[in-house]
């Protein structure tokens, strides 16, 4: 099993690479997935991604006191709200309509009140 997590952990990180240039692919979630598939997989390869700078640039942050800066926060919350949007307009059953505004919603709390938000300033002084 610790095989399937690597591979996993493998293609996630591709994904996530492929979305720091990729406007419409999202990043964070990508690279969230790596260093889970990661840690499941290998202490080895857990501990190769903590240091690199893409784990350090995109996910410090966040793994360790589950914060995000502002702009991060309002940069997923623009892009993913917009990709939701669209297949909100393209959806034809109502059923559907309400599956996407809950995910809207619950995004959105998600966002607003379990991630805390920390200033640039903060990450310019831990990062000196």
């Amino acid at each position: 099993m610790k095989y399937v997590y690597v591979l996993l952990g493998f293609v996630s990180l591709l994904l996530g690479i492929i979305g720091i240039f990729v406007p419409f692919l999202p990043t964070t979630p990508f690279l969230l997935l790596t260093l889970f598939f990661f840690t499941k997989g290998s202490k080895r390869l857990e501990a190769w991604f903590m240091r690199t700078s893409v784990y350090q640039n995109h996910l410090k942050s966040f793994n360790e006191r589950r914060a995000m800066t502002k702009k991060t926060k309002i940069s997923i919350l623009a892009l993913s709200t917009t990709m939701l949007l669209i297949g909100f307009y393209f959806t034809p059953s109502p059923i559907g309509r309400g599956i996407i505004a809950a995910l809207i919603a619950v995004k959105y709390w998600f966002f607003l009140f379990w991630i805390k938000t920390e200033g640039e300033s903060e990450d310019l002084i831990e990062n000196d």
